[in-house]
């Protein structure tokens, strides 16, 4: 049993919706206006391909900025260190003097050899360049890593017992 076709008028129902109305030509100014705004929306792509350039530029300056100031405190650091270690060899040497005589003068030696010992790393410390005693450190770490450790320790223990000397 075939069921029976209705009518093609009969098969639309109306969507309550009127039906848009033919497409009217926009005037001269609407067009200006559409354009305006077309240009003004910013261009996503080119917009963060900008920004991203902007930001890796401040940040190498940035970068660079620090890298400077980290090498002028080191240079600092390193001359410092070095007036420090001249001022102990003297101290040691000034005081080799008083060892001969109150121990011995087999001590007192010992004092002026240390004295000498002080005094070259001084000197070597005032010839090199921070980036060479850098890579120094970094060879004699790769050579002697329990050593490295050990005056890492020691260092650590002589900074703690400033700080809280300093303190009290």
């Amino acid at each position: 049993m075939a069921t029976p076709k209705k009518p093609a008028a009969a098969a639309k129902k109306p969507t309550g919706k009127p039906k848009p109305a033919t497409a009217k030509t926009a005037t001269p100014k609407e067009t200006a206006v559409k354009t305006a705004v077309t240009k003004a929306k910013p261009n996503p792509g080119k917009v963060e391909t900008e920004v991203k350039t902007k930001m890796k530029t401040e940040f190498a300056n940035m970068k660079d900025k620090a890298t400077d100031r980290a090498r002028e405190a080191a240079e600092s650091g390193k001359d410092k260190a070095s007036e420090a270690l001249g001022g102990f060899g003297k101290i040691l040497r000034d005081s080799a003097g008083q060892i001969d005589e109150k121990v011995g003068a087999q001590y007192g030696d010992y004092a002026r050899k240390a004295a000498d010992a002080v005094d070259d790393l001084a000197g070597k410390m005032d010839a090199k360049q921070v980036d060479d005693i850098l890579e120094d450190t970094r060879q004699f770490i790769r050579k002697s890593p329990g050593v490295a450790i050990g005056a890492a320790a020691a260092i650590g223990f002589v900074l703690a017992r400033l700080v809280r000397s300093g303190r009290d």
